[in-house]
């Protein structure tokens, strides 16, 4: 926290005592007399430490083009920190306005929320200058900023005339163009989508060496990792440009939505941030159609929340907050992912139109205020007039979401659907008394149209019947069109026969396919259906040409592969993972072909990663090939096929192919690149080698945010990584604690490194080690892997022994493609 040498005036009393409440983050001034009612200024020195823990106002390292080591002056006061850089109230209810002054270095750039109005020498020192900035909007404490350092910049105007900015390390101006033209898109976007106007004069976009998070709002002033903004047209992979897309989208979303409206109080963060989560997908769909955006949705967002949200160490959506350190904790996929999922859903609910129009009243009704999540229910019930708030607060008041059991009956030519709800739980089927009940909005299609829901109802009761007229027997019938729905279903066995072929013959579209693949992995993890089942499954997929259906059946077998990974048998299920991919790998192929898009490039890239860490004796060839010509200078590797070459190489490398990776990550000029290579590493299976990366994530050489993705993905990246990985952890605690000061980071980082377990005592020695070395914003993390491991050690000791047989069966007689 900051020092603070203060001399207090209030009018014309001194202050005679500060009481400091350092476990509260509080002080308290003690005055001669009481102070009577009305207006008055409060004036405070104080001095503070420019600190190196990535929140505050601290300092961010980077290297000029001629190689000298220099420091930044950046902010990250969001959620409770704007307390270290000067004293205030650090709330965000408690709203004000700011003028803001820096005195800085003459030959630096200084930036704060507002744009600059005087520039003028500094008396006492002649290389210094004071800027002054103009008085920003009323505003929460969480949202001020400033920068100085040396940055270069490209600039526009969109067409409302906002000054848009995007500020880049100094010769790199031309990496901040893709993400400048987002920007210039996006704000008109959300103007008309909000019928409100941006309310600055400016905005401006910068990279940040160090950086904790992927990005920050800042209004005016958004602040980003350098991987979150920067493209090179030449280096940059086609996933690095729609994270881009995707993280300005949300950032700006803020704008309006958490900065001109902002929450009452921490509870309803999720408002901020799950709304900026789902429109940020709206607006990249807007820019950039041919990304297919909401299909990856289904993958990136709602299957992820749905994961995390069906153990017992869930918590809901809105989760009430006392301590500053209990804020850190509710930053996780059930506030970010599943509020964009259930606002998703509230929006097919409710429908565009209507939508929009509670969306304007919201924000013209709150706008410079703050508002509770029951404000936004008034404003969409009031625009739709339907029942948001009793639907809603099923979804955002309690943790979970249901299982939708449904099975079927032809009556002549009807068919009767018979459904039942109850919470889904990772660990099996719900058993406790007083189950609770969700209010679901549910569609239903048939084969006879796919797209389009025949029936949609809202279930608000434990089971219910519902007639589909004109439904022949021949055709399927199924549930949630599009996986909008927040809710896993489990079909009859003669309903699910019926949807197979579908998968096969593709006449169910992509995101159905998904949906429906990944509830069956659910429910086998969940131990309600067998894992074979599953497998025999995700055979049928044999014909799917679509990268976020591939992208999610990728996971799961990664997932299945993990657990896999502590039997005698690891080798057939990297067999079952070639068999699988092989198809689509030979259609692929390695080169890009006339007419293909970014999907397709995505694809390739996730397919051949897929392949070569399986060991496919072909693509593990071509690897090696493309590999030795692109660090021979001969050909380089084109940035969509970097990772898979890289991580395929160092599995199935030796010392020297590390050697070599380590090099070339010294001489990457671009972050992106550092970054990609530092999330393979861990791929290295030799002990010692794995040690060797280890030591690398703590060097100078990994930035302070990217040693945790290094450690993770030596977690991940083998059974001994993952052993190699906790204890490297337990033995560095104190410095890895420290650099992170419990920050979201460290819940990162024992998330990537312990969850992979599968042994029951490992839960048990996980928790004894926090128990002594307390981690406080990450204890709901800590309950979470442990519970994990548990189900991990339960599903192995279910399955393992018929996934064996069902494995050694195929090898024995392939199935038939």
């Amino acid at each position: 926290m900051y020092n603070y040498n203060c001399k207090v005036y209030f009018i014309e009393i001194h202050a005679t005592g500060f009481n400091y409440q350092n476990e509260d983050e509080k002080v308290t001034l003690s005055f001669p007399s009481t102070l009577q009612t009305g207006t008055g200024t409060l004036k405070i020195d104080f001095v503070g430490e420019l600190n190196d823990k990535m929140k505050g106002f601290y300092r961010s390292k980077y290297t000029t083009p001629s190689g000298e080591v220099r420091y930044a002056a950046v902010t990250q006061f969001e959620a409770t920190d704007a307390r270290r850089a000067f004293p205030c109230w650090d709330e965000p209810a408690i709203k004000a306005t700011f003028d803001i002054s820096l005195v800085v270095p003459k030959d630096r750039v200084a930036l704060s929320n507002m744009n600059v109005i005087d520039r003028k020498p500094y008396p006492d020192d002649e290389n210094l200058v004071e800027v002054k900035f103009a008085r920003t909007p009323v505003m929460s404490t969480y949202l001020v900023a400033f920068v100085v350092g040396e940055y270069d910049f490209v600039e526009t105007r969109s067409k409302d005339g906002v000054c848009v900015r995007v500020y880049t390390p100094v010769g790199k101006a031309e990496q901040g163009k893709f993400a400048l033209e987002v920007a210039a898109k996006t704000l008109p976007f959300y103007k008309e989508y909000f019928n409100v106007p941006y309310p600055l004069p400016k905005i401006d976009l910068i990279a940040i060496a160090d950086f904790a998070a992927g990005a920050m709002e800042n209004w005016g002033l958004v602040t980003y990792r350098e991987t979150a903004l920067l493209i090179d047209p030449k280096n940059s992979c086609s996933s690095s440009r729609q994270w881009v897309a995707l993280v300005v989208g949300h950032e700006l979303a803020h704008q309006w939505f958490g900065n001109l409206v902002t929450m009452e109080w921490w509870t309803h963060l999720w408002l901020n941030e799950g709304f900026a989560s789902w429109i940020e997908y709206l607006c990249v769909d807007h820019c950039f159609p041919e990304y297919d955006i909401w299909t990856q949705f289904v993958s990136a967002d709602y299957t992820r929340a749905q994961e995390l949200d069906a153990l017992d160490n869930s918590h809901p959506i809105e989760v009430s907050v006392g301590h500053p350190s209990e804020v850190d904790e509710i930053f996780d996929a059930i506030s970010y992912s599943k509020g964009a999922s259930v606002i998703r859903m509230l929006h097919d609910y409710i429908g565009d139109k209507d939508f929009k129009k509670g969306m304007n009243m919201y924000l013209t009704k709150f706008q410079q205020k703050n508002a509770a999540t029951e404000d936004l229910w008034e404003s969409l019930e009031s625009a739709s007039g339907k029942p948001i708030a009793a639907v809603m607060n099923t979804w955002t008041k309690q943790m979970g979401f249901p299982l939708i059991y449904v099975e079927a009956e032809q009556v002549e030519d009807d068919r009767l659907l018979r459904l039942s709800q109850k919470k889904f739980c990772a660990s099996g089927p719900y058993v406790g008394e007083d189950c609770p009940q969700w209010m679901v909005p549910i569609t239903i299609s048939t084969s006879e149209d796919p797209n389009q829901a025949k029936q949609k109802i809202l279930m608000d009761k434990p089971e219910m019947n519902v007639v589909l007229k004109n439904v022949k027997p021949d055709q399927w019938v199924k549930l949630n069109l599009g996986t909008v729905g927040f809710y896993r279903t489990q079909y009859s066995s003669a309903m699910l026969e019926s949807l197979l072929p579908g998968i096969r013959d593709l006449s169910l579209p992509p995101v159905d396919r998904l949906g429906l693949q990944n509830d069956l992995f659910s429910l086998a993890r969940a131990g309600i259906i067998s894992t074979v089942e599953v497998l025999k499954v995700m055979e049928a997929f044999v014909n799917e040409p679509n990268y976020t259906v591939w992208s999610d059946l990728s996971c799961n077998l990664g997932i299945l592969s993990t657990l896999l990974s502590h039997t005698d048998f690891y080798e057939e299920i990297q067999e079952f993972v070639k068999d699988v991919f092989s198809p689509i790998g030979e259609r692929l192929g390695w080169d890009p072909k006339p007419g293909e898009g970014h999907l397709d490039a995505l694809l390739r890239g996730l397919v051949l990663g897929k392949l070569g860490k399986a060991g496919h004796k072909a693509t593990l060839e071509e690897a090696r090939r493309r590999f030795k010509d692109h660090v021979e200078g001969k050909q380089s590797l084109s940035a969509d096929l970097r990772s898979p070459v890289y991580l395929t190489v160092l599995k199935h490398g030796d010392g020297t192919t590390l050697d070599i990776m380590l090099k070339l990550h010294k001489q990457a000029d671009m972050q992106e690149e550092k970054n990609r290579i530092e999330r393979v590493l861990g791929a290295t299976l030799s002990p010692e080698l794995i040690q060797k990366v280890l030591t690398f994530a703590l060097s100078e050489e990994v930035r302070p945010q990217d040693t945790v993705s290094v450690i993770g993905g030596v977690a991940g990246g083998s059974k001994h990584g993952r052993k190699a990985a906790w204890k490297f952890i337990k033995d560095n605690w104190e410095e890895l604690y420290n650099r992170y000061q419990g920050g979201f980071l460290i819940s990162r980082l024992i998330k990537l490194s312990v969850e992979g377990f599968a042994v029951d005592k490992m839960a048990g020695e996980v928790k004894a080690f926090f128990e002594s070395h307390p981690a406080p914003s990450a204890e709901r993390t800590i309950q979470q892997c442990c519970e994990n491991i548990l189900l991990n050690a339960a599903w192995l000791k279910r399955d393992a022994d018929s996934i064996h047989q069902y494995l050694l069966q195929r090898k024995a007689s392939p199935p038939a493609v």
